[in-house]
């Protein structure tokens, strides 16, 4: 130990990486071997004494360094929106960032990966593709408020609205079985009206007016009955 050399470098100089001509800091040194080894930019791994020169020493040549700020709009467990697949619902599962350098241009391309809330298939879009429908906090409770768009049958594939239909009629069964009460139907079908007529006036979507008037059929149905006529 008492024989152990001083460090040519400290932690915080700025170097040369002889083999590549990049720059960096020294982020940490250790003893190894009988030799210093240095850390560089808190890489993984370690170079040697010699594989490094102070900045201020070097005379060869420097390789120039990009750094890339991207911002992104969407992020895991976010709920979008496609464009070219109408009401579909999608969450995004992943991303990555494509970096595209030539001579004369250079960009960067975000591709977000998919699962389709209907039936988990799979699809890869551009940023420029998707629409926010939800973020990732409040996507699985928005999924369930809307739930009567995506009931599948046993293959798994969306529903129409003549299926859609009957399931209100099942729910309406299963709540009244549970709670006889009129309340707790109704407060759930005003609570799926008031989600369609947002998302009808974010996209405009006819799919989403049908099960709106659909749904206050239902209503005008259900208050005009007695509790024991409702079915």
């Amino acid at each position: 130990m008492g024989n152990r050399k001083k460090p040519k470098f400290k932690i915080g100089d700025t170097v040369v990486i002889i083999l590549y001509g990049t720059v960096g800091k020294i982020t940490n040194v250790k003893w190894l071997d009988d030799m210093h080894v240095y850390e560089v930019n808190k890489s993984e791994g370690l170079y040697l004494e010699s594989s490094l020169q102070m900045l201020s020493e070097y005379e060869g040549e420097l390789m120039e360094t990009e750094k890339i700020d991207i911002e992104y709009r969407y992020f895991i467990g976010d709920l979008v929106k496609v464009k070219g697949y109408g009401s579909n619902l999608f969450k995004i599962m992943g991303f990555r960032t494509e970096i595209w350098r030539y001579k004369s241009d250079a960009w960067e391309d975000i591709i977000y990966e998919l699962s389709r809330v209907s039936d988990g298939e799979w699809l890869e879009a551009g940023e420029e593709e998707l629409t926010l429908v939800a973020d990732a906090d409040n996507a699985d409770t928005f999924i369930q408020k809307l739930g009567l768009l995506y009931i599948m049958d046993k293959k798994k594939k969306p529903v129409d609205l003549q299926k859609t239909n009957n399931s209100f009629r099942a729910t309406e069964k299963e709540l009244l079985e549970r709670s006889k009460e009129k309340k707790e139907l109704i407060d759930g079908l005003l609570d799926i009206y008031n989600d369609y007529q947002i998302l009808f006036h974010i996209f405009h979507d006819r799919e989403y007016e049908q099960v709106m008037k659909l749904t206050l059929r239902k209503l005008k149905l259900i208050s005009s009955l007695d509790d024991k006529n409702i079915v």
